[in-house]
């Protein structure tokens, strides 16, 4: 007898994106594992983000898509509204990625494959940390697509090397995950407590939440088939110095973080 395939949902924050969101929705329903659930967040947007997504879902027969509300301003609050808000709906595999990035056709089936457990035929991690990879839509040239994403190799390679990402607390090494590429099992997403309920401001929830997950188990990794193509729209407007120390941190302070 075949396994039941495990259920799996998407969470999405959004906050403003009425304009840009169209290809992430596009992304989103040409995923070539349609076999999923969505949970986009709105997270206090003052445009029509809910509506562009209601129609957009309704035109196109996506009748597993849902918006629900977060008035609690933060990523950390949305995803984790969203994250609870699908394993309530039954969900026992959950996606993270952003209303400003493009899941690659084949980010659904990787994810599912990468969290299914052994005994199904799947590789059986609790978390996963994806791929990521520079639009190639948002004017960047290639040039400085290449130079991105070593800048994010070299983030990696910093955060493994870094005083306070080791303590004899942690199963296994550093891992980054970011929140635009991350995947995670249900019951390991509660257990770690979920994403920290902050401002985009005051705390990274995507680093938070890996180093609570170290904490309970070492059935992680990164999976370079996991590809998300991420947006460069902070780099564009910040330039990749300060970018970089935004990451580390918070080093970098602008006044205005919600870039559009």
């Amino acid at each position: 007898m075949t396994a039941p395939r495990s259920a799996l949902a998407v969470v999405v924050p959004v906050f403003n994106e009425a304009k840009t969101i169209g290809p992430t929705l596009v992304a989103l329903q040409a995923q070539s594992d349609t076999d999923f659930d969505v949970v986009f967040v709105d997270n206090t947007s003052t445009d029509d983000s809910a509506d562009v997504i209601r129609v957009f879902a309704a035109t196109h027969n996506l009748d597993r898509w849902r918006v629900v509300d977060e008035p609690v301003k933060g990523t950390g609050a949305a995803a984790d509204t969203g994250m609870r808000t699908a394993i309530a709906g039954g969900a026992t595999i959950l996606g993270r990625t952003d209303a400003d990035c493009l899941p690659r056709k084949d980010w659904t089936a990787s994810l599912r494959r990468a969290l299914t457990p052994q005994s199904e035929g799947g590789l059986g991690l609790e978390l996963v940390g994806g791929e990521l990879v520079p639009r190639h839509d948002e004017g960047l040239s290639l040039a400085k697509r290449v130079l991105l994403r070593g800048a994010v190799e070299l983030a990696e390679a910093f955060g493994r090397v870094r005083p306070s990402n080791h303590n004899d607390d942690y199963l296994g090494p550093y891992m980054m995950a970011a929140g635009c590429n991350v995947g995670i099992s249900a019951k390991t997403y509660e257990a770690a407590g979920g994403f920290p309920r902050t401002a985009i401001e005051d705390l990274h929830e995507d680093r938070a939440l890996v180093n609570a997950v170290r904490r309970i188990t070492a059935s992680y990794a990164r999976r370079r088939d996991v590809v998300v193509f991420g947006s460069s729209r902070r780099v564009q407007a910040w330039g990749l110095k300060n970018t970089l120390l935004w990451y580390k941190d918070h080093a970098y302070r602008p006044d205005h973080v919600d870039i559009r």
